[in-house]
């Protein structure tokens, strides 16, 4: 017997695995249209029931937790493999109503469930697909006579995973791209994590997947990609994958709307409960099929993608995985980065350009994926620049050059690049720093292109460096080597003592509104100096600005200050 708990627990633990895998299941996605990324479908299906589960006491029925977890899937559910696998654990809902706790009996009732109603939800049943893979591994296990539940889900394992090699032997399109199913895979993810806690073993957690920096595998290369052998553009003709939920009037019959989505497209799968209808249908015209829904009742949760895009964007994720495969299996690298595909789950990506060890660092804490080494005087090649931007396997990857040297070869990268990138002309590190600690994950990257460049103008840099040759600026001589401090770009004093000229730049720049003052060393200063600068600093400004000192390693400027 298992508990509501130990229920609860094990949908928790499968919705982990599946988001930890998803870029392994997204990569065999090939059939029977780009339909999105399975693996992210699935991985978001089942994960929009894991707050609400976790919302469950350690005293909640099996019937509790599959209740909530099946009504959570329905109302999250994404793409067709989404739908399904929503429909998979609605029937452990509805074999399990009303129970305190579940046997072998219940648990084989609930599969056997949970595929009659996937199957009688699709339009086409395929075999091939995860379909085949639940049915078999229910059939099986309902005739294991396994009288304890881990043992029965050991059939359920064994059984779903020869069936899941087997599908390329049902459906020729696999075959011929050399993967089993994405759908079938994802479902026996799904288990395995389940089947842990069933054990007793702990449950997986969340978050153990791909580092937010790591690079696709290149495993399966070119083979998750409809290639022109298998498909073609023009082949999908009813290209729109719409999907959305339907709040029900009284009355509603999802029997009709599904009937109306069969005539006007394909891949349909209709679901519904007490309170909402679950469509998803790929159609050539998305309107008709809204204005028809909205007399049923009232529509939210809308998912409209066009799959040309997808299909198109697949294709070159395909030749982006090859390229990546051949760059690193080269014997040496010309370059530092390694080309990376684009990752579609990953949406931003960083990029610096800075000299020095410790800038370097300061960078990668703040989450740069790569830093090009350039600064002043080492300006670095449009080609560097691209080889880094194109080692980021982000959708999107912002280019920090920080120095007004620089921006222009960042700008050219930015057309040379197989992604998109978002030049933000930051013309000094401090602006760099300032700009990165401003990003917002959740917000668009228009309205981060906007924010932190807005940031980074409000900062304002000062720095220490040396004449490097005799010359006249502004009607006074600088002799070679003497001390110069600039303030945003201008020369602004002269001196022949390094800390002078440094603590009185720090305290000219520092105004009434300033909280911020951070100091940046330079390689050519030693720590103890930079410290015992830092406090007379410290004494010079005042009480409420807070003053720091990093380590910055670079080469040229004595000091940077920021001052905020």
């Amino acid at each position: 017997m298992i508990s509501g708990k130990i229920l609860r627990d094990a949908i928790i633990s499968g919705a982990n695995n599946i988001n930890n895998q998803r870029s392994r299941v997204d990569e065999l996605n090939v059939f029977p249209v780009p339909d999105g990324d399975t693996g992210t479908n699935m991985g978001m299906t089942v994960g929009a029931s894991v707050a609400e589960l976790n919302a469950l006491d350690d005293g909640c029925t099996v019937g509790e937790a599959a209740k909530t977890a099946a009504s959570a899937m329905l109302r999250g559910a994404r793409g067709n493999s989404g739908v399904i696998t929503s429909l998979l654990f609605r029937g452990f809902s509805k074999a399990l109503e009303g129970k305190k706790e579940a046997d072998t009996a219940d648990i084989i009732a609930a599969l056997k469930k949970g595929v009659e109603g996937a199957y009688k939800a699709v339009m086409k049943p395929t075999e091939g697909t995860i379909l085949t893979v639940a049915r078999v591994a229910s059939e099986e296990a309902a005739a294991c006579g396994a009288q304890e539940i881990p043992a029965l889900w050991d059939v359920v394992m064994t059984a779903g995973q020869k069936a899941l090699e087997d599908t390329p032997n049902l459906l020729p399109v696999l075959k011929k791209a050399g993967v089993v199913d994405a759908g079938g895979q994802g479902i026996m993810i799904i288990f395995e994590g389940m089947g842990k806690v069933f054990h007793g073993e702990p449950m997986v957690a969340g978050g153990e997947g791909t580092p937010n920096k790591a690079k696709l595998s290149t495993e399966n290369a070119g083979k998750g990609v409809f290639t022109d052998d298998l498909m073609k553009v023009e082949d999908i003709k009813n290209g729109y994958c719409t999907q959305f939920l339907i709040n029900k009037y009284e009355g509603a019959s999802a029997a009709k709307m599904r009937a109306f989505a069969e005539s006007n497209g394909d891949s349909v799968v209709c679901i519904e409960d007490d309170d909402v209808i679950n469509l998803h249908v790929h159609t050539a015209d998305p309107g008709k099929i809204l204005s028809e829904a909205i007399k049923y009742g009232y529509l939210t949760n809308f998912k409209i993608e066009n799959m040309h895009e997808q299909f198109l964007a697949r294709q070159k994720q395909g030749k982006s995985l090859e390229k990546q495969a051949s760059a690193e299996k080269a014997p040496a690298q010309a370059s530092e980065f390694v080309y990376a595909a684009v990752d579609p789950s990953r949406d931003y990506g960083f990029v610096a350009v800075a000299a020095g060890e410790g800038l370097k660092a300061v960078f990668t804490d703040l989450a740069a994926d790569a830093v090009v080494s350039g600064g002043q005087t080492m300006n670095p090649a449009t080609e560097d620049i691209l080889a880094a931007i194109q080692s980021v396997p982000a959708k999107t990857v912002f280019v920090l050059p920080n120095n007004k040297n620089i921006i222009m070869a960042a700008e050219q990268a930015q057309k040379l690049a197989d992604r998109q990138v978002i030049v933000l002309p930051t013309r000094t590190v401090p602006m760099g720093i300032t700009a990165l600690l401003n990003f917002d994950p959740s917000a668009n990257a228009e309205t981060n292109t906007i924010n932190m460049m807005a940031a980074a103008d409000k900062v304002s840099t000062g720095l220490i460096t040396y004449a490097a040759r005799d010359s006249e600026f502004d009607g006074k001589r600088i002799r070679k080597g003497e001390i110069m401090a600039l303030e945003n770009g201008k020369i602004v004093a002269t001196s022949t003592d390094l800390t002078k000229a440094t603590y009185r730049l720090a305290r000219s720049m520092c105004k009434k509104d300033s909280s911020f003052v951070t100091i940046i060393s330079g390689c050519d200063v030693s720590d103890e100096e930079a410290e015992k600068l830092t406090e007379i600093v410290k004494a010079k400004c005042p009480n409420h600005v807070e003053v720091s000192h990093i380590r910055g390693g670079q080469p040229v400027y004595y000091y940077m200050i920021s001052v905020e």
